[in-house]
């Protein structure tokens, strides 16, 4: 068996000619990590991680602003570098010009760069295979469902890199979807439900409760259009907080190999890869299926024209939540903004409040089902 290798030792001249072409290199105690790949999708934003370039951050990692999770600490570790050589004397303006090097290097590269950049480095996908419980060389949605007991600790300890479900190459590609293909299929579904629904209202025929009574049957005008589409985006985010609760973090028993199985398909892989913009949003075929339900509800409950009203409101607050989660982890809202602070809120349910935090859009339903994530306190110093 051979030996593991001793980590490469970097002196300070090294790091800050690392810094000065572009990198962002960080410190906590003498290990040394390159988190270039990871500068732009940072929760608090890239400048606040830029500007730690080249220096310890040890005491940002314990926080204020923010005390990081264990998570946040196990998900640094997959950018070590190697271990910085102290005996190597620092000039005294090297940190502060290694900041403002690294964050003029990186305030010129585009998004396309940065992204192209991390897909072509290798060593920011490398996990450990014989630390993990699965065989990452492999299709892991046949593997997670033999975990049993410790399959919700490791779904829930986040790696960077992509996830491979499916051993067929055909139905893998089908279970990724980019971001516009959402708008794309569905926003065109939106402005018609609009134009049929309205149009349809506008004739005056639609009434409530006909199929009761005639006496008392009301009639609904083209001018109620606007506020069940209001409704419909009211009902969705109902919606939309209850299925992220109780359906994308269902708590499947230890020995049903097929309910793990299911919640890694539905929600858990994400969890895993938080990080992997092919899995951000719902693909479109079985997205299809829950409007066709939701369709067929709404259809059998109220007159077609109420009904599309609704679906209509429904299916634009679907489109707007997808955006809007793929904005939480790809965006970079400006600081203080609500996107922000929702962004924030977002990713410590991805780190550290896995059974809290639930709204995406937005912390409403948060607030009546007490599943708000606390505010962190710091006890102040003497």
């Amino acid at each position: 068996m051979a030996l593991p290798s001793r980590p490469r030792s970097y002196s300070r001249s090294e790091v800050r000619q690392r810094c000065s072409k572009g990198d962002c290199l960080v410190v906590t105690g003498r290990r040394l990590y390159d988190v270039s790949a990871f500068v732009q999708l940072h929760p608090g934003g890239p400048e606040l991680l830029l500007e730690r370039a080249g220096t310890d951050v040890s005491a940002a990692l314990d926080g204020p602003p923010h005390r990081h999770s264990e998570n946040a600490r196990r998900w640094l570790e997959q950018y070590y570098l190697g271990e910085l050589d102290e005996d190597q004397p620092e000039e005294e303006d090297a940190p502060q010009q290694q900041q403002e090097s690294c964050l003029k290097q990186w305030s010129s590269a585009s998004p396309p760069e940065v992204t192209k950049a991390k897909e072509m480095d290798t060593r920011y996908k490398v996990v450990d295979v014989d630390q993990d419980l699965v065989d990452w060389s492999k299709p892991l949605l046949w593997q997670v469902g033999h975990l049993g007991e410790k399959y919700e600790e490791w779904v829930h300890q986040p790696v960077d890199r992509p996830i491979r479900l499916f051993h067929s190459d055909f139905i893998e590609t089908l279970s990724k979807t980019s971001w516009y293909v959402v708008c794309v299929v569905w926003i065109p579904v939106v402005l018609y439900l609009t134009w049929y629904s309205y149009t349809t209202l506008a004739q005056g025929d639609t009434r409530l409760f006909s199929t009761f009574t005639t006496a008392y049957s009301i009639c609904v005008h083209k001018y109620w259009f606007l506020l069940l589409f209001i409704v419909g985006m009211c009902i969705w985010s109902f919606l939309e907080y209850i299925i992220h609760r109780f359906v994308f973090h269902m708590n499947p028993p230890a020995n049903s190999y097929y309910l793990i199985t299911l919640h890694f398909l539905l929600h858990g892989q994400h969890h895993k890869s938080p990080f992997d913009d092919s899995r951000l949003v719902f693909p479109p075929v079985p997205a299809s299926l829950v409007v066709a339900f939701f369709y067929v509800l709404t259809y059998i409950l109220f007159p077609e024209a109420f009904a599309l009203s609704l679906l209509a409101g429904g299916l634009f607050g679907y489109v707007v939540y997808d955006m809007m989660h793929y904005y939480l982890h790809y965006g970079s809202p400006k600081k203080g903004s609500y996107l922000y602070k929702l962004k924030s809120y977002h990713v410590k349910h991805h780190f550290e409040h896995q059974k809290a935090g639930f709204g995406i859009t937005s912390t409403f339903w948060d607030y009546p089902f007490r599943t708000l994530i606390p505010e962190e306190t710091f006890e102040k110093e003497d």
